[in-house]
């Protein structure tokens, strides 16, 4: 797997397109869009958070980004992604697409990742012998 282009460029779109919603969320904090504020109402949350989670977000958002951060990115992104998690569990709503956003950081660093892929090989079928 470590040789092949297509799956090094596969893993850099899904990294792309899993950072994509956190970029837009955090551009949201950032330029205060009213729906921010009501949907931090909603989760229970102060405004005064907005701006800091906003930085925060944007912060982890471009260190997943950046090839020599990109593992360091992956873990704050996941934390970020299960205080969500959380948040949303406490209001009683759904949490499904998040997770599956999690799974989707690591999905796309690992394909783009050769460190991840030596610190976390698939296994290979063993051919039975006879």
């Amino acid at each position: 797997m470590d040789g092949n282009p297509k799956i090094v460029w596969t893993g850099r779109g899904l990294s792309i397109l899993v950072s994509l919603p956190f970029l837009m969320s955090s551009v949201m904090k950032l330029v205060g869009h009213p729906e921010v504020a009501k949907g931090m109402k909603h989760l229970g949350l102060p405004e005064s958070l907005i701006k800091p989670l906003g930085l925060l977000e944007l912060s982890c958002a471009v260190i997943y980004l950046v090839p020599v951060t990109s593992v360091l990115g992956a873990v704050l992104l996941t934390g970020f992604i299960g205080g969500a998690i959380l948040t949303h569990l406490r209001v009683g709503e759904a949490v499904y697409l998040h997770i599956a956003i999690g799974l989707s950081i690591w999905l796309g660093l690992y394909l783009r990742e050769p460190r991840l892929r030596d610190l976390l090989p698939l296994r290979k079928r063993l051919e039975r012998r006879e």
